[in-house]
């Protein structure tokens, strides 16, 4: 049984204008030890989609119209939200995209980890390895103790004297340590990884993949990486979902999806990478943007940017289907020769 398994998830968010289909039927499945990788433009509803999977998206103004998320065979569309309480922290971690701004400058870094272990091992008492019968004061040095330990994990030195300092303090690369090691305080099964390399240099980019690479192999999480970067996912990931404008567009191994695109908009994406001997003037670009999600396309929503629409495509919506065992490909002229 998989870890995660989303199925045909549609989600509305209503405005002023009207209500956004931004979620249009997304189907993705993570397995326990891997990484996942989900890339698409800005607005394609990456990170919807992970803020989905922890319930952390305000309803209202969000309405899920269809659709199911199973965690470890549970339908978490169903749980109330004091069982999602319970889930998130413990066996839900998530990285949220900027580490400038999801820790509070007001209190130490230390003081907010320690917060996250105490619900964590309120949750489960395993956590802090104590029994339930352990005082406030017990409870509070061993989660002390569990945030050192994790900090030390995830390369922080000197982790004891640093839990005292302000997120100030810290570099971006080390704050970034610091959100990852928060989100893995609860040992979860599952890692939702939003944008974990924003905006750091290449060197501490690295650092990073390599960390969550090693934690992935020592705890056996199940990672969804959240990216727009597809160096990224073809260093890390062993399976990739393409999005387009609320919809999976194209999913399967990663190997196989970047060496053998099926779907016309991830070849754009690939197209647009700049690569070794490539000209001045020949790094081809996507022309047009995404389409509003108040008046989505009738049909295919990638269609009006598609070189290769033709009318079937402006009239009706392509449905994800296996051309190759484990690469699904949404794409009414998928099944063509390869161009």
């Amino acid at each position: 049984m998989a870890l995660l398994e989303i199925r045909n998830l549609h989600l509305y968010m209503r405005s002023f204008e009207g209500d956004a289909h931004v979620l249009n039927g997304i189907d993705l499945t993570l397995e326990r030890g891997r990484i996942h990788g989900l890339v698409g433009e800005t607005g394609c509803g990456k990170s919807l989609t992970g803020l989905s999977i922890s319930r952390l998206v305000p309803s209202p103004p969000a309405r899920y119209a269809a659709g199911s998320i199973r965690f470890d065979g549970r339908d978490l569309m169903e749980a109330s939200e004091a069982e999602m309480r319970a889930l998130r922290g413990r066996r839900i971690g998530m990285i949220f995209q900027d580490p400038t701004t999801n820790l509070n400058p007001a209190f130490r870094v230390g003081e907010q980890m320690i917060d996250v272990a105490l619900h964590a091992g309120q949750v489960d008492s395993g956590i802090l390895g104590l029994g339930p019968d352990a005082s406030r004061a017990e409870r509070r040095a061993a989660a002390c103790r569990l945030v050192v330990e994790m900090l030390g994990k995830v390369g922080i030195r000197d982790a004891a004297a640093r839990v005292d300092d302000y997120p100030h303090q810290f570099s971006g690369g080390m704050r970034q340590r610091v959100l990852i090691a928060m989100a893995l305080i609860g040992r979860p099964d599952l890692l939702i990884a939003d944008e974990p390399t924003t905006a750091l240099d290449v060197t501490v980019q690295a650092q990073i993949l390599r960390l969550i690479r090693d934690l992935v192999d020592e705890f056996q999480l199940g990672v969804l990486l959240i990216t727009h970067n597809l160096g990224v996912v073809a260093q890390v990931c062993s399976q990739v979902s393409v999005m387009y404008a609320g919809s999976t567009v194209e999913d399967g191994p990663t190997r196989a999806v970047f060496r053998a695109p099926r779907h016309p908009y991830t070849k754009a994406l690939l197209a647009a990478l700049p690569r070794e001997g490539l000209a001045r003037g020949e790094l081809k670009g996507l022309a047009g943007s995404v389409p509003s999600l108040l008046t989505p396309p009738r049909g295919c929503r990638f269609a009006p940017r598609c070189v290769h629409a033709i009318d079937t495509c402006r009239e009706r919506r392509p449905i994800a289907e296996e051309i190759q065992a484990g690469h699904t490909v949404a794409c009414l002229r998928a099944a063509e020769p390869v161009a």
